[in-house]
């Protein structure tokens, strides 16, 4: 496992990063849950992501009851505030963010999060008010780092320009089949100090190959579950799967699987700090961790824009 800088910050990532989306929590059960987070620092991963939202607080608890036993200092661990919680708070009003922080700490049975981010912006709230409550909670030493997930760039330049804590990471949806952020967003968070670390770098798992057209999908895999398949079905296209059949022989060339090249490729970017990853198997973590330290030479980064375009 190789590691890298998160932005201004000093916390020192792995390049895969272990998310918790639909999974830990809700639709992975509690023994393979936790299997493939002791596989994840078997491996040297270190770093964890979660939100409140995820399974309305579930994964939270999942997490802090499996790093319970483990040094604090042996891993960073993220989480998130703005949708909706069931208590029915929502937002980045500063009464939410204390209440939603305080009630992350409690759930992740930690004093401090390493990195707390906005889930996404708030048009209802004062970005003033955001900020202010998010610097009082670095100032308190419940947040070390500041981050925020899919933010415009003029929302970004907004943010920067107030005083008070700085983000150091952002977080957007970036993969071969997502790519909307490299334009803008990329450049101007690097002049800024801040990191990407981007979710769904394999499009929830289209970019494993274990899709194909003309057949129903694995009854094992995310596309399959009540739980977890909804957000995949709209990516499920002959377009998408088109795509993946024409990668597929530039990864065996390489020795590489569908999964890690598609991660070596969104890792290529010297702005993403880490990738995050959901797993239902330990075998899963393995083969993304794997990925990490592959680099990709020019010949085969030209074939693979070639089967995007």
């Amino acid at each position: 496992m190789e590691y890298r800088k998160l932005g201004n910050s000093d916390l020192v990532v792995s390049e895969i990063c272990l998310g918790s989306w639909l999974t830990y929590g809700g639709g992975v059960g509690r023994r393979e849950a936790g299997a493939c987070v002791a596989r994840a620092f078997d491996l040297g991963i270190n770093f964890f992501d979660t939100a409140n939202v995820y399974s309305g607080g579930a994964a939270e608890e999942f997490l802090g009851e499996v790093l319970a036993g483990r040094p604090r200092q042996s891993y960073v661990l993220a989480t998130k505030v703005y949708f909706p919680m069931p208590d029915g708070g929502r937002g980045l009003s500063a009464d939410q963010i204390r209440k939603q922080l305080d009630a992350s700490l409690q759930r992740l049975r930690v004093d401090f999060v390493d990195l707390y981010q906005c889930h996404r912006y708030d048009t209802e709230t004062p970005l003033e008010e955001t900020m202010a409550a998010l610097t009082e909670a670095v100032r308190q030493g419940k947040a070390r780092w500041l981050g925020f997930s899919e933010w415009t760039p003029e929302q970004i330049r907004a943010a920067l320009a107030l005083p008070g804590a700085r983000f150091v990471s952002s977080q957007p949806q970036y993969s071969m089949l997502a790519r909307q952020w490299e334009a803008e967003v990329f450049p101007l968070c690097a002049r800024e100090g801040i990191g990407q670390i981007v979710w769904s770098p394999l499009a929830q798992g289209i970019l494993t190959g274990k899709y194909r057209r003309g057949e129903p999908p694995p009854a094992d895999s995310r596309a399959a579950s009540e739980r977890m398949g909804t957000f995949i079905q709209r990516r499920l296209t002959d377009e998408n799967l088109a795509r993946v059949e024409r990668l597929r022989p530039i990864a065996a060339e390489r020795g590489l699987t569908l999964a890690q090249l598609a991660l070596a490729w969104v890792l290529r970017r010297p702005e993403v700090t880490s990738a995050i990853v959901g797993a239902t198997r330990p075998e899963q973590v393995e083969e993304n961790a794997r990925a990490s330290g592959v680099k990709l030479d020019p010949a085969t980064l030209d074939r693979i824009e070639r089967v995007l375009a």
